[in-house]
């Protein structure tokens, strides 16, 4: 089951430690739910209708909508450069709760 706090940690572990110590929880958790809006408007977590439907995003499509939704808010400090750490991060730990099934 996706908690949040478990993924601030992974994603802190997975991103090297100088850009780690950048961010606060907060601004990890931003990130986190841009992700998981993105997932909303695009589908991503409706049941699939049959095994024809079980496509995953991308991810440039998930790096394009966090990067223009971090554009439009104006009090994110998320450097543009670091946003991928953050995203690649997010979806290693989904991937590790996939093999916990």
């Amino acid at each position: 089951m996706f908690d949040e706090n478990d993924a601030i940690k992974f994603i802190r572990a997975y991103m090297p430690e100088e850009i780690a110590m950048k961010y606060s929880d907060d601004e990890i958790l931003n990130i986190i739910d841009m992700i998981w809006d993105f997932y909303e408007d695009n589908g991503f977590l409706e049941l699939p209708s049959d095994d024809d439907d079980l496509t995953e995003p991308e991810l440039p499509q998930i790096m394009e909508y966090v990067n223009k939704m971090l554009a439009k808010d104006k009090l994110a400090v998320v450097d543009k450069a670091d946003v991928h750490y953050i995203v690649e991060g997010e979806i290693a730990y989904e991937k590790t709760l996939e093999t916990e099934i």
